[in-house]
């Protein structure tokens, strides 16, 4: 399955790896990676492999769930086509209260006890989506945990989700993508050293530097 999503990915463009090119994060962060998981819902075939890698992730580590809540927006669509293969109430959480309205930050019925799974399409320091499970915690909800489409694997998740004690999985990740890119000859086998540096340290721009 990791195999097969990161190939997805790649295919269709929903991640770059440009290494001797950076992007820029909002954060500021040079990062040889570029993720946006929204593109898959544009391809059937992507999209029903992703529902269905879900629906499987979610039966297989999270026993008894009852409503699957999706992250405001791009985890929404994704939470709403596996809650549907599950047969199982789907919800989606903001990241703050509406400013107007109800005011409401929780949109769908869910309820004080109810075991919940979100549903994000990607992790990258893990902190919005930590908001989000706080969110549901605040309402009483017992999360089991995250499943999610890709992670970076960056240490920096790792270390907010066992802060948390929060359990998450993922449908593919960064060392399989990067493998799989290779394989595909999307990257140049010399550039595999600065992808993994990347990873072990993304606030560092040392990863830029050519090794002696």
């Amino acid at each position: 399955m990791k195999t097969n999503i990161a190939r997805h990915l790649l295919q269709i463009k929903a991640v770059s790896l440009k290494p001797d090119s950076p992007f820029t994060w909002a954060s500021g962060i040079k990062s040889p990676i570029y993720c946006d998981n929204r593109l898959t819902l544009s391809y059937p075939e992507v999209r029903n492999d992703i529902a269905e890698g879900l629906k499987d992730l979610i039966l297989t580590h999270f026993e008894g769930v009852e409503v699957i809540a999706g992250t405001a927006t791009a985890g929404i669509p994704h939470a709403a086509l596996a809650a549907d293969r599950l047969n199982l109430p789907m919800c989606y959480v903001r990241s703050k209260p509406k400013a107007h309205g109800k005011g409401n930050q929780i949109e769908g019925a869910v309820s004080s006890g109810e075991k919940v799974v979100v549903v994000e399409d990607l992790i990258s320091t893990g902190g919005s989506v930590l908001d989000v499970v706080s969110a549901l915690q605040a309402e009483g909800c017992d999360v089991l945990g995250v499943a999610a489409i890709f992670t970076y694997g960056l240490p920096k998740a790792t270390a907010a989700f066992q802060e948390k004690n929060m359990p998450y999985v993922t449908l593919t990740d960064y060392d399989t993508l990067t493998e799989v890119a290779l394989e595909m000859k999307a990257i140049d086998p010399s550039a595999m050293n600065k992808l993994k540096r990347w990873k072990l340290d993304p606030s560092s721009a040392s990863w830029m530097e050519e090794m002696v």
